[in-house]
């Protein structure tokens, strides 16, 4: 029993509110340029177990962090290697997997044997993860993932079926398919905008009010978009 008990005690149950404090401390220093190759520099860890602990309540280490962190960016690879093949999308809506087929499901799974259990396993906060845990980071690409992905499906869309849906290809593609080429090149726009403050180089991440009057500004977008 004792033994059991030593087992269990470092466990932690984490819940999405405990997950979103903890990936946006990990956005805000990764654009302080404090992620290493294999992990964070000390005081992230510090500021983490902070703010995990005095915003929601709970008691938790540098280890938890850390575990957290492998877990978080196991879930990016698997799903960044399936976002990357054809056949598969993100949605949004449910924040898990979209598969054309249980064909395609299959072959992929036989070939890639860890993504077995994520068909229908629900990944939130998937553009915070796509961000911190993007491994061109490193060398200042990671932040530019995006944009270059919704300028080449507004160029697909420029030559391609205008009826057909976008097929997502990239952790930050765009939520649904839009026809008309004038909003893609000012999507690409702000998008490049807001972007930019996420580089490594970039002074700050833009506020809200800032991303907001920037979408704002963008005719055919929705709300729900």
């Amino acid at each position: 029993m004792a033994t059991s008990d030593k087992k269990t005690r470092g466990y932690v149950p984490w819940n999405d509110e405990m997950d979103k404090v903890l990936l946006d401390t990990f956005v805000d220093y990764y654009n302080k340029s404090d992620r290493c190759q294999n992990g964070w520099k000390s005081h992230v860890y510090t500021v983490a177990v902070k703010n995990v602990c005095e915003k929601c309540n709970v008691t938790i280490t540098k280890e938890n962090i850390s575990s957290r962190s492998k877990n978080f960016d196991k879930h990016y690879n698997i799903i960044n290697g399936l976002l990357s093949t054809s056949g598969f999308g993100w949605d949004w809506e449910k924040n898990k997997l979209k598969v054309d087929s249980d064909t395609v499901w299959d072959e992929y799974v036989e070939r890639n044997k860890e993504a077995k259990g994520y068909r229908h396993k629900v990944v939130k906060f998937w553009v915070l993860l796509s961000l911190v845990y993007n491994k061109d980071q490193a060398n200042g690409e990671g932040a530019k993932t995006a944009v270059e992905s919704s300028k080449e499906m507004a160029k697909e869309n420029d030559t391609g079926d205008k009826d057909a849906p976008y097929s997502v290809s990239s952790s930050s593609s765009l939520k649904r398919q839009r026809s008309d080429d004038s909003f893609n090149s000012i999507w690409c726009d702000k998008f490049d905008m807001l972007t930019s403050a996420l580089k490594d180089d970039g002074p700050k991440l833009p506020s809200s009010a800032e991303v907001l009057a920037a979408l704002q500004e963008v005719e055919g977008l929705d709300e729900d978009t």
